[in-house]
């Protein structure tokens, strides 16, 4: 096993999210937005960039209950993960940083309440997001077959 995930260098900040879930996939599109600086590089758990960074971690490649920050070598899920990437932004969408203060108990636990429901609330895709040409560089990968997320 090497130090660092593969297609990761010590310096990226991958953020990992489900491309079939539409609140997921939202806020993908979001942070896209938000991060000017693009500190972020986007990519799905179904793909295959994605699998193999799961799969390095250890977390399942079959089922997915949480977005992921791979920080070089580090992992962080949940909602440890939100809130490094939203301190991250810059304002106003860093003040969403405050929900540090909350327990990661509880932070956690009311994570995975929205993420089990996700697909009620919002729904889910039967392809994964398609991105954008002009968002080559912020993806794992810059294949252009792996730009519309078919897998």
């Amino acid at each position: 096993m090497t130090d660092l995930p593969p297609g990761v260098s010590a310096t990226d900040k991958v953020v990992l999210f489900d491309g079939k879930c539409v609140m997921c996939s939202s806020g993908a599109q979001a942070l896209i937005r938000f991060d000017r600086r693009c500190l972020f590089k986007l990519g799905t758990v179904q793909s295959p960039e994605g699998q193999r960074i799961l799969a390095w971690h250890g977390l399942p490649t079959e089922s997915f209950d949480t977005f992921v920050l791979s920080e070089g070598p580090r992992l962080y899920v949940r909602s440890t993960a939100y809130v490094r990437i939203v301190v991250r932004l810059q304002f106003p969408w860093n003040l969403a940083s405050i929900i540090w203060v909350i327990p990661r108990p509880l932070r956690d636990w009311l994570y995975d309440k929205v993420a089990q429901n996700r697909f009620r609330f919002f729904r889910k895709r039967e392809q994964c997001i398609l991105l954008t040409p002009d968002h080559q560089a912020r993806l794992l990968s810059t294949q252009p077959k792996d730009l519309h997320g078919d897998v």
